[in-house]
């Protein structure tokens, strides 16, 4: 779907960009992270060619990407940017009619979206008199309802209440079914984690990781394991012998613990099952995988380092 190819870009003495590469492919959510001042949002306006790379080049289903494509994006920015006094339906109208809508299909894209949110009731409003997070829902409508094939999304979540973050999320999904391709631009690691297909970091201008969700998880995994049991806590721990590593443990119940456990020398999550049967009765044994946010820190604070 796009293609950024030995793309740089400087201000002044601050390469912003240094060489990255990166092919965001279609129908997936692909999450571009990083930390203040990495280059993503510098990354988001060439796409958008709001700026002009100093080198490289944007590639959009395979054609040099030109203005005429920027038709086929849709484009939410970190900063808002609303007519305060206008009602929401003339905004949107109007933002429409900048997009090249015929009006019988900007109604029909209008009620669609609005009912989707179930803010009908908010159409003769006017900008100046929406909380954050209803005028975010404006800006998003005004952002798909040109029915682009590909969307940027910068910090789609902020203003939102768990409720309503929980619904945008269901909304993304519905769009990636239906064919859409998503970016998705965000500091908050558990949105990137709950709905991703693929991250994308950068840090310091440079693409640090680029891997779909289950390699990265599997790449950054650790071979610790969480096992729920019933039984002896000694007897359990005894029987770990040389080849598994007891990190931690706890009492939840009567004769009933949790304990965290690590693989060693080529183990397997199989052999501690079946050297420990005899011991204690299982309940449950599942990975304890790397949250998003504990592989962000790790790969950020190992680059600058």
């Amino acid at each position: 779907m796009l293609e950024i190819k030995d793309i740089s870009k400087r201000f002044g003495d601050h390469l912003a960009l240094s060489n990255i590469s990166v092919v965001f492919e279609p129908r997936k959510i692909h999450a571009l992270l990083g930390p203040n001042g990495a280059g993503k949002t510098t990354l988001i306006r060439l796409i958008n060619q709001i700026l002009e790379p100093d080198s490289g080049s944007i590639y959009f289903n395979g054609r040099f990407l030109d203005r005429k494509m920027l038709s086929n994006i849709g484009y939410l920015p970190e900063e808002r940017g609303m007519y305060t006094n206008m009602r929401v339906e003339d905004f949107l109208f109007f933002l429409a009619e900048l997009r090249g809508l015929e009006k019988k299909t900007a109604r029909q894209q209008i009620d669609y979206w609005l009912n989707k949110f179930d803010i009908q009731s908010w159409r003769t409003k006017r900008i100046e008199e929406l909380s954050k997070g209803m005028a975010q829902k404006i800006q998003f409508i005004a952002t798909v309802f040109h029915d682009p094939e590909l969307l940027i999304l910068d910090e789609p979540f902020s203003g939102f209440d768990p409720t309503n973050v929980q619904l945008m999320r269901g909304v993304l999904r519905e769009l990636k079914e239906s064919g859409k391709t998503i970016i998705l631009s965000t500091h908050n690691m558990n949105n990137a984690e709950t709905i991703s297909d693929h991250i994308t970091l950068i840090h310091q201008g440079n693409i640090v990781l680029d891997s779909d969700y289950a390699s990265l998880k599997k790449r950054f995994s650790q071979d610790v394991y969480t096992v729920q049991f019933q039984g002896n806590m000694m007897g359990f721990a005894n029987a770990l012998w040389v080849n598994y590593d007891l990190l931690e443990s706890k009492q939840i119940g009567e004769n009933q613990f949790i304990a965290k456990v690590k693989l060693l020398n080529d183990s397997s999550i199989n052999q501690l099952i079946t050297e420990l049967m005899e011991q204690v009765q299982f309940e449950g044994v599942w990975p304890d995988s790397p949250s998003m946010e504990d592989i962000f820190i790790q790969l950020t604070q190992t680059v600058t380092a």
